[in-house]
């Protein structure tokens, strides 16, 4: 059952939207906790594109209006972007966790990040970066090459090999000075502020329960680490062409970047650069475990494009059918599968009334499964994304990183650096899944619950 969107377009006046019916204490919070993807899903079948979640007891009770169709994420995200804005609890918790960065930031503050940061996202400043990407990928193959052939936690090691490229890009010479500290507190950071938004009562920051103090002692780790780079790179002449010297030497104008500016940027670098990346990675490769003759033609396409050499930001654009696998793999396996926003006026999605102050939830992991847009949604087919059938598709159909005016401005350093990474991997291993699907949760981006297990064979 699917909601028309053209009931705006003929005149029609709003609606309210269905209510998907939880139990009367705690309405839909059971479900979403257990489940929650799962639970967006069912309500999005049962109830169509625009649905009303209720969470929470009565009193305290949370009203989500569900957006799983593209027209509502065009909406949300690009025609009426400034209607929507980033304040809810998840994003609260983020910015207390790794402060007020571009990914956060709202009205003028973010306007005024984004003239610093854009021009350190640009294709020809990214593709700077591709011998860095080589480089980590390069090495986490000599080090599988010299295990004896066995099972290997995907997620695992796409974590750990996405994290030292982004804290290489980041921290250059200074990467083994920032690695380990990064490596130490970041998980718990990130499942410390997970807990938090997920909590039906959130207690004070400053309470000292054992997730506040895991917290604190993270947070502490992580800005005592780039503080001090950062005070150390102020303090000299000379500059490097990292992202954090790149930072220093931004202006807007005569206007630079406080120091504190520059950490807040790099934690949410650290955060965004990694582990939507690594989501993105694990599951390729399970996917490629699962169909041979997928894995077959990558490895093909690898070969006759890069040899036996080190891939190249060049050899991107040839890779057609790599990032072909890529985009399908993010079509099944959204690393942001939920995204949220608050609505600042009345608005109409879909031919449903948005009232001012709602809180919507927009739902790439449903949109990339509707069965308007894509045929056998739940079967891994690259061939979606020829050039033809992307063209003739709705544009937000497919919206792994967001869209508008606020999409991810590091798209085109992940899709580089997974196609770099695939490249590789795929070319000299053999991967084979073993039987059964994945499970997943949706923490503050998809994840497998117990890891991605891989038969991993040196070819």
């Amino acid at each position: 059952m699917t909601s028309s969107p053209s009931a705006v377009r003929a005149g029609m006046p709003p609606r309210v939207p269905p209510v998907a019916p939880g139990s009367f204490l705690l309405g839909s919070a059971r479900e979403l906790r257990r489940d929650m993807l799962g639970a967006c899903e069912q309500a999005f079948h049962q109830y169509g594109d625009v649905v009303r979640l209720l969470v929470g007891p009565p009193g305290l009770r949370l009203e989500l209006y569900l957006l799983s169709h593209p027209d509502a994420m065009q909406r949300v995200l690009a025609s009426s972007w400034r209607n929507y804005r980033k304040e809810n609890v998840f994003y609260s918790e983020v910015r207390g966790a790794f402060g007020d960065g571009v990914l956060t930031s709202q009205d003028g503050e973010w306007q005024r990040q984004m003239r610093f940061l854009q021009p350190l996202f640009t294709a020809k400043r990214v593709a700077g970066y591709a011998a860095v990407m080589s480089e980590q990928v390069q090495d986490l193959a000599q080090q599988w090459r010299l295990r004896p052939a066995g099972m290997v936690d995907l997620h695992d090691e796409m974590t750990r090999l996405t994290l030292r490229i982004v804290c290489r890009v980041l921290f250059g010479a200074d990467v083994g000075q920032a690695l380990p500290v990064v490596q130490r507190a970041f998980g718990p950071l990130g499942e410390a502020v997970r807990r938090r938004g997920m909590a039906p009562v959130r207690l004070p920051a400053g309470w000292p329960t054992p997730v506040n103090r895991r917290l604190a002692r993270a947070r502490q780790a992580l800005h005592g680490v780039c503080d001090e780079i950062i005070a150390r790179r102020r303090a000299r002449s000379d500059r490097q062409e990292d992202l954090v010297g790149l930072l220093l030497d931004a202006r807007d104008n005569d206007n630079a970047l406080e120091d504190a500016e520059i950490r807040d940027q790099v934690l949410i670098f650290l955060l965004a650069g990694h582990e939507t990346t690594s989501t993105a990675l694990t599951f390729t490769l399970h996917l490629l475990g699962r169909h041979p003759s997928v894995q077959r033609r990558v490895r093909e396409e690898v070969s006759a494009v890069v040899g036996d050499r080190t891939p190249t930001a060049q050899d991107a654009p040839a890779l057609a059918y790599t990032a072909m696998v890529l985009k399908e793999t993010m079509r099944l396996y959204p690393p942001a599968p939920l995204l949220g926003r608050r609505a600042v006026s009345d608005d109409q999605v879909c031919g449903y009334h948005i009232p001012a102050g709602t809180d919507v939830l927009l739902a790439p992991w449903v949109v990339h499964r509707h069965p308007e847009f894509w045929d056998e949604p739940g079967r891994f087919e690259p061939e979606r994304f020829t050039p033809e059938r992307e063209k003739a598709r709705h544009r937000y159909a497919w919206c792994p990183f967001g869209g508008g005016p606020r999409g991810c401005m590091g798209q085109h350093f992940s899709m580089l650096e997974s196609v770099i990474a695939l490249a590789v991997l795929v070319r000299d291993f053999e991967f084979s899944a073993p039987p059964g699907e994945p499970r997943y949760t949706n923490h503050i981006t998809l994840r497998p619950t117990h890891g991605m297990p891989s038969l991993v064979t040196p070819r």
